[in-house]
């Protein structure tokens, strides 16, 4: 059953439909980033959004003008724990400079009953920055450095 909340909710964010987006998501729904990614830094954008309207808005609005076309997931394993079920998975698509973006992720989702509640994305953050910015980029240091 959370194999097909999982696989629904995919092919929702890849759809653009604020409506469809919306609807796999508690009210109070959480989508928690690593702090400072590159999509985040790019986008001046925040790496935890709270409620299902604001996750809606990210991947309806602000996603596609980073991820400008061809984008992609492939999924490497679905890991269903009950009320929490683990993606592995590669993000590819095309920046808006032509450049290629890719990387692998791991998603952790909380259900609440046949709800998203929480995700926590997890991601390679620097191969995230030299994708999105370039080789020379200069990443930044802990919290507090």
């Amino acid at each position: 059953m959370s194999h097909s909340i999982v696989y629904d909710a995919f092919s929702a964010l890849a759809g653009n439909d604020p409506e469809r987006i919306s609807a796999l998501f508690t009210e109070d729904a959480e989508w928690l980033s690593p702090p400072g990614n590159a999509t985040a830094v790019a986008l001046r954008a925040t790496d935890h959004m709270v409620g299902r309207e604001a996750i809606a808005r990210f991947f309806t609005e602000d996603f596609p003008r980073l991820y400008a076309r061809d984008v992609s997931v492939a999924f490497h394993g679905v890991h269903d724990a009950g009320e929490r079920v683990v993606v592995e998975a590669t993000m590819t698509a095309t920046l808006p400079d032509g450049g290629h973006y890719a990387n692998d992720h791991c998603f952790v989702l909380e259900l609440r009953g046949e709800l998203i509640h929480r995700v926590r994305e997890y991601a390679d953050t620097a191969r995230g920055f030299r994708a999105i910015f370039g080789e020379a980029v200069r990443l930044p240091g802990p919290a507090g450095a």
